[in-house]
């Protein structure tokens, strides 16, 4: 059987990287770039708040290309969905045969239809590898693995901004208040992959300064060191 090329939505976190895993084991698949949005004012990867230079280092690492839909700051939805549509059309040039994207998403409908409905105004179908999954069993199952991240992003509404800058780890999922989504699917918080099994080397961050914004979302900056290049 000859595998589907299929780009990746790529936010750096988590679960984009379990998605990754699953796609990557299953032969009827073949992930042939990833695909992040980025805030050009900033040079980081939307909502995230990650360094280009961590996304340019985490693709290596994972030994993919990346397909980059940049946008300035602040930017209209209107103005996310043509950077989208733009790097469609960038991916289709380099893999004529792509017509596919895959999401980490888990559980929120109303986010997975609006994928959907984004992707088939540019006649692209998407694909939820991990949709559906416990969240609870996936956490667990990524610090088991060996997968490795950090919390780069709290939303202090929801959880508490101290877990900013921590390991994602069993301690931490232990330390997690009630009604918090071990995954952070409702946006509790946001993820910073950097190493395990998917990775050829793992990155080597440094953590850099903290940051309240919005008087609502903490973040923590990430710096890579030079034994990441």
């Amino acid at each position: 059987m000859t595998p589907t090329p299929i780009l990746l939505a790529w936010s750096g976190g988590k679960d984009c990287l379990m998605a990754l895993q699953r796609l990557r084991a299953d032969p009827h698949w073949q992930v042939v770039a990833l695909l992040t949005t980025v805030n050009r004012t900033y040079e980081r990867i939307a909502m995230h708040g990650v360094r280009r230079d961590i996304l340019q280092a985490q693709a290596a690492s994972l030994g993919l290309p990346l397909v980059v839909a940049e946008m300035e700051w602040p930017g209209s939805n209107d103005a996310y969905e043509e950077a989208h549509v733009n790097a469609l059309a960038e991916a289709r040039m380099r893999w004529p045969g792509v017509r596919h994207c895959a999401f980490g998403d888990l559980f929120l409908q109303d986010v997975r239809d609006y994928r959907v409905r984004q992707l088939g105004r540019a006649e692209w179908r998407a694909v939820f590898p991990i949709w559906g999954e416990d969240t609870a069993s996936l956490s667990r199952r990524f610090v088991a693995e060996g997968h490795r991240a950090v919390l780069c992003c709290v939303d202090t509404q929801q959880l508490d901004a101290s877990f900013c800058g921590r390991a994602f780890d069993g301690a931490l999922l232990d330390a997690l208040p009630v009604g918090v989504d071990p995954c952070g699917e409702r946006g509790e918080f946001h993820t910073l992959s950097f190493g395990g099994p998917l990775f050829r080397t793992p990155l080597h961050l440094r953590k850099g300064e903290s940051v309240l914004r919005d008087e609502r979302f903490q973040f923590t900056d990430f710096l890579l060191d030079d034994a990441s290049l």
